[in-house]
């Protein structure tokens, strides 16, 4: 089908040769393109907008082939959370809990840990009710009940949400998961220990503790200090090492005790040299080596983590480390945690642990279990995943019984055990617990039929739609020459796309103004079939119907109207353009017309024409006045630039131009022309509405008054502001002012006056025709409603002149006389000469009002400290001293503003106590900062003519940030961070030379204000910078578990 823009030209080629009275049936028809040939399957990529008869590619494809039952529901196969016949069961990951599962599954798979917690006694899971759901309290109790679930339960993965609430957790935050170890393991110890059972006691200490001791000896005397201690794990510094073995024996190596780090021997009674080495004494059953990936970086002052390949062997003899024992003491391994990321702040933990029975390897990512193949441990993809740019070393090629491993942070090794082996298979869930995980799978069954049952529905539901739509859309096509209807296509689409509720139908979007089908609308519908039109209205309802009777004549013919004169324009425009040239007859009527508007009469035109035909469509995207980009514009042999000028910016209608503001006839007679009645009603075919006036018509009669006393009252204001500028010449320019900084020794009093009022007063001396004349000096508003004056005369050197103007007396008395004055306010110096020295006080008058000064000066500092959207500056520097030039000066001005505040040149030796140059020492400073106090206007400008800005001036290296009093430090640094791309904390914020520190607090209760500049320094940043944005939503070291119920809180 040819495209849209072609079908509508097509539609109305008519209206070229058929005049709008003479529109037949015919006509109509080939606008609404009725007859146009509908699109056959397979022809049409996508449906045909501009075609009504098209109803290919609405969405009937997924109905008309083959039937998929899935398409018809969005519920995913319930049996799919079912678990496998001999796998395990994952753990939900909460958010950030992934190193809490790790765990969870080791201690799940430890089966002395879980003998021994099914042996704990519950006593509220023994009196729980069955009707309703268990909910454990204690650890203990949770982490029984989570073992039961992982070891019987039915469904794939269960939710651990009880156990780390519990523990009061923050979901979304990453914790050290070896600190996570052993606080869980000591929490869990303290708690087994208040049981009276001697084996759930110590159950703890037999499974993971293991003791050393500290031994050091005297160099001199040979005497022994051990000092035992207990483990329950080893931490093995894994940096300059390849293997486990190089590890241990690092951990047990001696160590000299020299030169100030000396011994204290008591048999020698002094500091002697000593060795001191660390001995094993005894082993748990469970060994855990903590391998330290993540150390702490003193160049950053925050953890990293090493990606060191490590390689440790699948059976482990210990013997040789344990100190006077000569039997074997083998070990096996049992588990492999592995950290998957590049940063100690983030990543992804996932456990591979060997199941104790049939010696299989799993790993355990949540809620995904893979077993692996061939009773082997494969650490897989993980050891490819830490790959950075500045550690792309190659995995070293291991033994046969060894493996490798650059991500392995902890390994879990098992005693072997003989008589072990064969209790390991007996392990039960105890009856009051499997009773509790029945309830459990009971619930996930009934919600397994459920959903079931929900996807039946959906699917028989689905096959009913498929049938009717079937059979309705074979219906839909409407026969040539016979009765018809219209339907919305977005409709159909919806109707024929079950995932969306299907809504009645409703065609009032289509209706024109008489409240039929709108022409341009046609490519929104669809013609479709009487016997299909009353199915779809009868099964959905709406309205309103559209049949053959709502094709609009009259919108048809206002198009054709429009369309006929668009095509007439140029034709009719240079006949205007002749006539208009040739003088007017003397017995010929005229009619008025505005010059502005005959020049531009075809672009007006133009637009007329475009915003009448923009009325008949209901998608109105102009704007009455709004110019067009048509090429007509520019017809004519382009002369259209040359006569025609530009359409004026305020004129949207024509001969507007030639209206006062009262509607008559201007009385601007050079603003208008006469122009002949052929003319004129060549116009108004074009614009009927445009006002008219004839060559006989008066003007306006209120312009005319108007105009007359206007003429009177601007001779008055003339004569007044010429004898004002000649009394108060120099006050008008600015010449031999008066300052508070050099006191004039001619005098001992000045007046003061509003320097808004001296503002006005030049303004209307300078355009005496075009303002108002002042009248009055409001000398009220510089006073406190007690009548004190506010400011003080070092205020007033300080910035509050600003506000004001300086008189002479002989300026004061002409200011009496010449206006109305409501209170006099002077400044008196009064010199007080003692025996010792002479000083000067000076004297207001009206008097300070100390009370309403105190507010005054109260209210700004608060204002001060409670700001909502104030912009603050960062600047950036290194060394405490140097800028870091990484962008061009910045200016938030608009263009007027930069022609009046200039960039002024730089003075060596200016200071800025936030911001210094090492060149030299000489430092910066701020422009606003110790400029002379200017008691008038501009006294320093009038000279160069560049006033000076107190506008803050964006050096480089320095950004703009909006912020509000309160809103914390913390929030501010991580603006700073998306700013400048440092992080939080390699931040180090100052202001004034004070440092930021406190995180917690607001900016108001730090001082910073609006229009601070904030001096950033940037630590040395870390290495992954793609952990930049969620480091600082990570418990940083020093929180840790800090609240948790793991510190017993």
């Amino acid at each position: 089908m040819a495209p849209r823009l072609q079908l509508e030209k097509a539609a109305w080629r008519w209206a070229e040769t058929v005049k709008p009275e003479d529109i037949t049936h015919e006509h109509i028809a080939l606008a609404y393109r009725i007859a146009l040939t509908a699109c056959k399957r397979g022809t049409c990529r996508r449906n045909c907008k501009g075609n009504p008869n098209c109803l290919v590619g609405i969405g009937e494809q997924s109905w008309l082939g083959e039937i998929d039952e899935n398409t018809f529901h969005n519920i995913d196969d319930p049996n799919s959370e079912r678990r496998d016949k001999n796998t395990f069961v994952g753990l939900t990951n909460l958010g950030a809990t992934c190193y809490v599962n790790t765990f969870l599954q080791v201690w799940f798979h430890n089966l002395e840990l879980r003998r021994a917690l099914y042996r704990f006694q519950n006593s509220r899971a023994e009196g729980h009710n069955m009707d309703s759901d268990y909910e454990p309290r204690t650890i203990c109790e949770h982490l029984q009940y989570l073992f039961a679930l992982l070891q019987n339960s039915n469904r794939r993965y269960i939710d651990p949400s009880g156990l780390v609430k519990a523990l009061g957790l923050d979901t979304g935050q990453q914790q050290d998961a070896q600190e996570f170890s052993k606080l869980f393991l000591s929490l869990l110890e303290d708690t087994l220990s208040k049981q009276k059972d001697p084996y759930l006691q110590n159950v703890i200490q037999q499974q993971f503790c293991g003791q050393f001791s500290y031994v050091t000896v005297c160099n001199k005397c040979g005497r022994e200090s051990p000092l035992p201690s207990r483990f329950y794990e080893l931490e093995l510094n894994i940096q300059g090492h390849k293997n486990l073995t190089e590890c241990i024996t690092e951990f047990l190596k001696e160590e000299k005790l020299d030169g100030d780090n000396r011994y204290y021997c008591e048999s020698c009674q002094s500091k002697q040299n000593a060795t001191r080495r660390i001995k094993l004494q005894s082993l748990p059953r469970t060994l855990n080596f903590q391998l330290m990936r993540f150390v702490f970086d003193r160049q950053s002052s925050h953890k990293k983590k090493l990606n060191t390949f490590i390689s440790f062997p699948e059976v482990l003899e210990m013997a040789p480390f344990l100190e006077g024992k000569d039997e074997k003491c083998t070990y096996e391994l049992s588990a492999v945690l592995i950290h998957r990321g590049v940063s100690a702040y983030s990543g992804h933990y996932i456990a591979h642990v060997r199941d104790a029975h049939t010696n299989d390897w799993y790993k355990f990512n949540d809620e995904e279990i893979e077993k692996m193949e061939g009773k082997k441990l494969q650490l897989g993809i993980e050891e490819d995943i830490a790959e950075t740019a500045k550690s792309q070393t190659r995995k070293p090629k291991c033994s046969k019984g060894y493996h490798c491993s650059r991500n392995a942070y902890m390994l879990v090794y098992k005693l072997q055990m003989g008589e072990e082996n064969q209790t390991e298979a007996s392990i039960q869930v105890p009856a009051v617990l499997q009773k509790l995980v029945e309830q459990d799978n009971k619930k996930f069954e009934e919600w397994c039929n459920e959903m079931s049952d929900m996807r039946k529905q959906s699917v028989d539901k689905g096959k009913a739609k498929h049938e009717e739509v079937k059979e309705l859309y074979e219906l839909l096509p409407a026969e040539d020459d016979q009765s018809y209807e219209f339907v919305p296509v977005e409709w159909l689409k919806k109707w024929l796309d079950d995932s969306t509720a299907i809504k009645e139908i409703d065609n009032s979007n289509f209706l024109c103004s008489h409240g039929k089908l709108h022409p341009d609308k046609v490519g929104e519908a669809k013609r479709i079939s009487p016997k299909a039109a009353d199915l779809l209205f009868g099964r959905y309802g709406g309205g309103p119907r559209l049949d053959r009777s709502s094709l609009c004549r009259d919108c048809v013919a206002q198009r054709c109207r429009v369309l006929r004169l668009k095509n007439q324009l140029n034709e009719d425009y240079r006949e205007v353009t002749n006539l208009a040239k040739a003088p007017l007859k003397s017995d010929e009527p005229g009619f008025w017309i505005g010059k502005a508007s005959l020049r531009s009469w075809r672009q007006l035109a133009l637009d007329q024409l475009e915003e009448d035909e923009e009325k008949t469509k209901h998608n109105n995207s102009k704007v009455n006045g709004e110019k067009s980009s048509s090429p007509g514009a520019k017809a004519d042999g382009g002369k259209g630039d040359s006569e025609e000028g530009d359409v004026s910016e305020e004129m949207k209608n024509f001969n507007e131009d030639i209206l006062c503001y009262h509607g008559g006839l201007s009385i601007l007679e050079s603003d208008r022309r006469v122009v002949s009645a052929e003319v004129w009603n060549k116009l108004r075919m074009y614009f009927p509405n445009a006002p008219e006036f004839t060559q006989e018509h008066e003007p306006c009669q209120h312009c005319t008054r108007l105009e007359r006393e206007g003429k009177e009252n601007e001779a008055l204001n003339r004569m007044m502001a010429n004898e004002q500028k000649s009394s108060l010449l120099n006050l008008f320019q600015e010449k031999n002012r008066p300052t508070l900084q050099k006191w004039p020794q001619e005098t001992d009093v000045l007046y003061i006056v509003p320097l808004y009022f001296v503002d006005e007063w030049k303004k209307f001396i300078r355009r005496p025709a075009k303002g108002n004349p002042v009248s009055s000096v409001g000398n009220s508003i510089l006073l406190c409603p007690h009548g004190g004056f506010m400011f003080t005369y070092d205020s007033m050197l300080q910035g509050d002149a600003q506000h004001i103007a300086l008189l002479w007396p002989a300026e004061w008395e002409v200011i009496n006389k010449m206006f109305l004055v409501d209170q006099s306010i002077s400044i008196r110096r009064i010199p007080e000469t003692t025996q010792e020295n002479s000083n000067v006080r000076y004297q207001t008058h009206p008097d300070l009002c100390q009370e309403c000064r105190e507010g005054f000066i109260f209210q700004q500092q608060r204002d001060m400290r409670e700001y909502a959207q104030a912009t603050v500056y960062v600047r950036k520097v290194i060394d405490k001293k140097t800028m870091i030039k990484e962008s061009a000066p910045e200016f938030s001005v608009s263009g007027s503003d930069m022609e009046e505040e200039r960039e002024e040149p730089k003075i060596d030796g200016e200071k800025d106590p936030d911001f210094s140059q090492t060149e030299g020492g000489a430092k910066r400073q701020k422009l606003n900062e110790n400029v002379s106090v200017c008691t008038a206007p501009t006294t320093a400008a009038t000279k160069s003519g560049i006033r000076r800005s107190t506008r803050h001036r964006k050096l480089r290296g320095e950004k703009a940030l909006i912020v509000s009093a309160n809103q914390t430090l913390k929030e501010l640094k991580i603006q700073i961070m998306h700013a400048f791309s440092v992080a939080p904390f390699d931040q180090n914020l100052s202001i004034d030379g004070r440092c930021l520190t406190d995180d917690s607090a607001t900016l108001g209760s730090l001082g910073v204000i609006p229009e601070s500049i904030i001096c950033l320094k940037a630590d040395e940043p870390i290495a992954d910078y793609a952990a930049m944005d969620d480091v600082y939503q990570v418990c940083m070291p020093e929180e840790g578990f800090k609240g948790t119920g793991l510190l017993g809180h």
